[in-house]
């Protein structure tokens, strides 16, 4: 099983653990989070993100996801990666989180492409509700 490891801003991490969680209806294992605050040294944590990288890792790899790229979060995974061992994806999101989670039982490589169509995937305009004007179903 692939491990998990989100690095985020704040606490957006744990709350997308919190959410994954609810979705799944279970907290899913070998998924553990890292939130970096304003008065973080970001290089101070790098070595606690080693430890957990380290603990998540079975024999199958991890996956880092962080939020932004080119911020903080980001810049400790890259520290981080080892290719095709310990991989990182930026732009995490509830949708990639749970493509991840569901398919984390194949190649790392495999998840990686999930993870980034999954998070793309999951941004999508919400189309608005079909008027109806005498029974009639109008689209203005």
């Amino acid at each position: 099983m692939i491990g998990v490891l989100i690095i985020t801003h704040g606490t957006l991490g744990e709350s997308l653990i919190h959410c994954a969680s609810h979705v799944l209806n279970k907290r899913p294992p070998r998924l553990k989070q890292i939130g970096i605050t304003a008065q973080d040294d970001p290089m101070m944590l790098l070595p606690q993100a080693r430890k957990l990288v380290k603990e998540l890792d079975e024999g199958d790899g991890v996956l880092i996801l962080s939020d932004m790229y080119g911020g903080s979060p980001s810049n400790i995974s890259a520290k981080l990666l080892v290719p095709g061992k310990v991989e990182g994806v930026a732009g995490v999101n509830l949708p990639m989180l749970i493509r991840v989670l569901t398919y984390r039982d194949r190649p790392l490589t495999t998840i990686v492409v999930k993870a980034v169509s999954g998070g793309c995937d999951g941004v999508v305009r919400i189309p608005a509700p079909a008027l109806v004007v005498n029974n009639v179903a109008t689209g203005s």
